[in-house]
């Protein structure tokens, strides 16, 4: 999915427009949850190519670099009616830390299933960033979220 597609959600009467630099359909479906229409982009960068040590410092790094990457790819599709009206960006990034290794989305079936046994009898954490920005005005804010996940054989 790299090119925008309008979500056909129950129509909110938000001041904004949304865009979901996501393509998960667990954030599709938290906002759709929530009443608001949305646009999905995808923000097509090589996140394997952004790497940082500490995995709060990664998942913020790559948030942000899908947020610069839609911006730009808006930048190009910008209209007189999409500058009119307030936009809201919104940016995530998780990855899984076990036994002190930072676990990305697994390549594939194989590398998913030796992660979770990795995991068997130890505590892992989901480290999630989420990053919010206005594009009329460029201000953003983001935070952590950093759940513990006890997995047992």
């Amino acid at each position: 999915m790299s090119s925008a597609m309008a979500s056909s959600m129950a129509k909110n009467s938000s001041p904004f427009k949304v865009v979901l630099g996501s393509s998960s359909p667990a954030r599709r479906e938290i906002l759709a949850d929530m009443g608001y229409e949305f646009t999905v982009m995808c923000a097509d960068i090589d996140e394997r190519a952004i790497r940082r040590e500490k995995p709060e410092e990664l998942v913020k790094a790559l948030a942000e670099a899908k947020a610069e990457a839609i911006k730009l790819k808006l930048h190009g599709e910008d209209s007189a009616q999409e500058r009119d009206q307030p936009t809201i960006l919104i940016t995530s990034d998780q990855v899984m830390v076990s036994k002190g290794m930072i676990r990305e989305r697994p390549k594939g079936q194989e590398e998913a299933r030796e992660f979770i046994k990795g995991y068997s009898g130890d505590k892992a954490f989901a480290v999630n960033y989420v990053l919010v920005t206005n594009l009329s005005n460029g201000a953003s804010k983001g935070g952590w979220d950093i759940p513990e996940v006890a997995a047992h054989s």
